[in-house]
């Protein structure tokens, strides 16, 4: 087992203890399993959530959402999750003495699950290459841009600043150079005349919602 630094399980959520985790459910039906990592509230997670029942997903694809995972104990998003019925989990970094170690644990966590796919999903964190290995070819990222155009953060406002008439988000693979992986879907919405940052992101956000389940339910059926 990964040895951690001592955390309080006391929470509503399992957390990492030294040398333990603690998990809701594992996976002995060999169903294609999905986990997603999420920072803050997750509303991408529960758009491929809701995606995943409104679509029957375990039906059709022999595929569910098996855990969800996040490195920030306060994270909305895991409650969502927990409504939802769903495993939901903490491996908090501020534990962790470096990213290679964090990554170790978050591993662990991740592979009790038995995972097809790793869905990240506003996780804020940059990967170590072990990470990106360990998981080759089964993590998936959705990012706020019509990459190669802008990878990395503040994507709106550098969209706005360059003038750009469209915007919009990507779903790709993860490899170890951030935001450079295998494009599997991309929507566009156009920038318009008085737009912030913020109005920017509303409008590609609900593409978002729709072009990351749709990457993920195609991926599935491969």
């Amino acid at each position: 087992m990964i040895e951690g630094p001592k955390v309080n399980t006391g929470a509503a959520f399992p957390k990492m203890a030294s040398g333990q985790l603690r998990f809701l459910e594992v996976n002995p039906s060999g169903m294609k399993n999905i986990v997603i990592l999420i920072s803050g509230t997750g509303s991408n997670m529960a758009a491929i959530v809701h995606t995943a029942e409104r679509e029957r997903w375990a039906e059709r694809l022999n595929a569910r959402v098996a855990a969800v995972i996040s490195n920030r104990p306060d994270a909305a998003g895991l409650r969502t999750a927990a409504q939802a019925g769903i495993a939901a989990a903490v491996v908090d970094h501020k534990g962790f003495a470096s990213r290679e170690t964090f990554d170790a644990a978050l591993m662990q966590a991740i592979d009790a699950h038995q995972p097809a796919l790793v869905a990240l999903a506003g996780f804020m964190r940059i990967l170590t290459p072990g990470f990106v290995a360990h998981y080759a070819g089964r993590v998936v990222n959705i990012h706020p841009s019509l990459l190669p155009a802008f990878p990395g953060l503040h994507t709106h406002q550098r969209a706005i600043d360059e003038g750009c008439k469209l915007a919009g988000a990507t779903v790709h693979h993860v490899t170890a150079q951030l935001d450079h992986g295998h494009i599997l879907a991309q929507a566009a919405v156009p920038v318009l005349p008085g737009d912030t940052a913020d109005t920017l992101a509303a409008r590609v956000l609900t593409q978002e919602h729709l072009i990351y389940p749709r990457a993920i339910a195609q991926l599935l059926q491969k």
